[in-house]
């Protein structure tokens, strides 16, 4: 009975579902305006979806309702931290890390839990889990009636070397039971050393706990008031997905749950295709991501600065808070098809931060939206359709286009509405060539070698000339590029990590420990094909931090071999392992690709003059839907489709693949 699989992908300024059929396997693709309440737009698409109810299967969504959270700081609930005395302003103290080196003004993230609800008690274990100083019974109940007076809704504790013996941890959690909130406590959130960064993990998952539990409260009575019974998952920061209980215990998990999906469909894709070495591009409404996929395999970092700042693609240390937990490895900048242009005082031109997201929306969308935005400046240019979009259901006002572009942006530069729309795609697309360098030159990477993946509502848009200008010969855009992310929440399984420190003893016994935990957490989920993958932290002595090497019979010499390729060296130096890491794969129903036989359909072609290189060319278009495997062409040429529209420059040469994707090289 569970014919339907359906991905769901929720967007600063649409909603991307896409429906699988496991039957005929067919894909069918829906985009709907994203709601203030994000599963609104959700359960209102779902109510009106044209399938029988009963045959749905699997619901996998990806949601930014975490990174909202922390961003705007908005309905926080009341946090209290539980720590040892001495340490109660390490949440402030941090790390000596500015962000901004010459900002005499600069000041550090606000604590998500103010110093009057930070709270210290008796009990010291030493680093060698030794228990120097017993807890006091009686001061945790005058701590108690403190916490219930002050009306807390969550609690952390962070007690020091927890990591090692977490007793006090664990006697404190016990103490609180009654506490009619929840209780997290570090040495199941983030059993690693440095206190630092194993307290800011458990504060942000336990300031996050309410909010992601509320909303995902409400999307699953949402859904099951529509008569749907199927399980619903939440795409998760590590590329896997997480159960709706898993997400609500540890909501740190999907605080990048959005970013990685297209980064997994396109590991799907590279499989199916033959692609080991893949750069993505994925630019939306909002944000342009940029990340690679290296001999076959996703590149993924167990630490980010979550609600941190970004500067040209990269992470600004010292500028969010910490969190530990692995996630996929992308450079990250404000360019999407809503980006705002403006002129500053000086009278140069920007293009973002900010954005005019769904609502009002690009100028040219006719929902009040007054300033220019990228979007506006592909329709001016003839890149974009100057009538319509999504096949024809939403209305184009390029009038408004000109005007939003006229009053805010070339009379102030005294030029005309072209080439000030000519200087916002110039310069949103050396924004994002920088993104893309972050994950390829900078790392060592010569983009020749690497065929890009270009997805989003807008990627396509833009990566030729993203690759003109960075030495990329060949580009994948995949069947429905703008609902890319939303296909890639149907090509994973569940995927939950576990760690444990790692300071004597037999490594082998360490990871059966592992196991175990790993075993019943997943089959308390009705999980019974689980797979295991090793890994363990390694460092030469009196390094600080570490690299997380596959664990094989060899892993002191496939240590020396990633050292060295990382940082150009390897040294004698004694090598010591800090941490086992275990990933249990829970294996969940995926879509494939389907491949389609060629068939005699002619394109349906059109022209209109698009600019190309700052110059105009009379440019012949294509329908997405009407191009069968095998037609090709060259550039110039423009596709539109449903969801996202092929920009081809000149001189590259472009085909239809028997998946239906669209490959372009020179």
């Amino acid at each position: 009975m569970e014919r339907y699989h359906l991905g769901i992908d929720i967007g600063g300024t649409f909603t991307d579902i896409v429906i699988y059929d496991a039957y005929t396997g067919n894909i069918d693709v829906l985009k709907v305006p994203s709601t203030l309440n994000p599963e609104e737009a959700v359960i209102d698409a779902l109510a009106n979806l044209n399938i029988n109810k009963k045959e749905m299967g699997i619901i996998n969504h990806a949601t930014t309702v975490a990174t909202n959270a922390l961003l705007t700081r908005k309905d926080l609930p009341k946090g209290a931290l539980i720590t040892n005395r001495g340490f109660r302003d390490v949440l402030e103290i941090g790390r000596q890390r500015r962000p901004e080196i010459y900002n005499l003004d600069f000041k550090r993230p606000i604590p998500l839990i103010p110093r009057r609800y930070r709270f210290t008690v008796k009990g010291r274990i030493l680093h060698d889990g030794t228990i120097y100083q017993e807890m006091d019974y009686e001061e945790l109940k005058a701590l108690k009636k403190k916490i219930l007076s002050e009306k807390i809704e969550t609690i952390a504790v962070s007690m020091i070397n927890s990591y090692v013996n977490p007793v006090h941890e664990k006697n404190i959690k016990d103490f609180f039971s009654d506490f009619p909130g929840p209780v997290f406590i570090s040495s199941e959130v983030d059993p690693q050393y440095r206190e630092y960064e194993r307290t800011s993990t458990t504060v942000v998952n336990a300031i996050l706990y309410p909010i992601v539990s509320r909303y995902l409260k409400r999307l699953s009575e949402g859904i099951s008031s529509l008569g749907i019974k199927s399980q619903v998952y939440v795409m998760g920061s590590n590329g896997g997905l997480n159960t709706i209980n898993y997400a609500v215990k540890m909501p740190i998990s999907i605080i990048e749950s959005g970013p990685g999906a297209g980064v997994m469909a396109s590991l799907h894709l590279s499989r199916v295709i033959g692609r080991e070495n893949v750069i993505t591009f994925d630019m939306g409404g909002t944000t342009a991501k940029a990340g690679a996929i290296v001999n076959g395999k996703v590149e993924i970092t167990n630490e980010f600065e979550a609600a941190g700042k970004t500067h040209s693609g990269r992470s600004i240390k010292g500028s969010g808070y910490p969190v530990r937990y692995p996630f996929i490895d992308l450079a990250e900048v404000s360019a999407g098809g809503g980006t705002i242009a403006w002129v500053d005082m000086g009278g140069a031109l920007h293009v973002g931060p900010q954005s005019a997201g769904s609502v009002p929306g690009p100028a040219a969308y006719n929902r009040g939206g007054k300033d220019p935005t990228v979007t506006d400046a592909n329709i001016l240019l003839g890149r974009l359709n100057q009538e319509y979009l999504l096949g024809g259901s939403m209305k184009i006002f390029s009038n408004l286009s000109r005007i939003a572009m006229e009053e805010m942006v070339a009379k102030r530069l005294s030029i005309d509405f072209i080439e000030a729309s000519k200087g916002i795609i110039k310069l949103v697309n050396n924004m994002m060539s920088r993104a893309i360098s972050i994950v390829s030159l900078e790392r060592g990477r010569d983009p020749r070698d690497f065929t890009m993946f270009s997805f989003g509502g807008a990627g396509p848009l833009h990566s030729i000339d993203l690759a003109e200008d960075i030495g990329i010969r060949e580009i994948v855009v995949p069947k429905n590029p703008g609902l890319f992310s939303a296909f890639g929440l149907l090509t994973v399984d569940v995927t939950r990590v576990f760690i444990s420190p790692f300071i004597k003893g037999d490594i082998s016994e360490g990871f059966r420990n592992l196991e175990e935990m790993a075993i019943k957490s997943l089959k308390e989920e009705n999980f019974e094909e689980i797979n295991f993958l090793r890994f363990v932290d390694m460092r030469y002595r009196g390094q600080s931090y570490e690299i997380t090497i596959e664990y094989t019979t060899n892993i002191f010499e496939s240590f020396q071999k990633e050292h060295s390729r990382l940082y150009g060296y390897s040294s004698d130096d004694p090598i010591e392992i800090v941490n086992l890491r275990l990933v249990a794969v829970g294996k969940v129903a995926k879509a494939s690709i389907p491949k389609i036989n060629k068939r005699t359909i002619e394109p349906i072609i059109n022209k209109r003059r698009a600019n190309f290189n700052d110059e105009f060319y009379d440019t012949p278009v294509f329908l997405r839907e009407s191009l069968s495997p095998g037609i090709n062409g060259t550039g110039p040429a423009i596709v539109e489709g449903y969801d996202s529209t092929v920009l081809i420059n000149p001189n590259w040469k472009w085909v239809v693949d028997e998946y239906e994707n669209i490959i372009i090289w020179r």
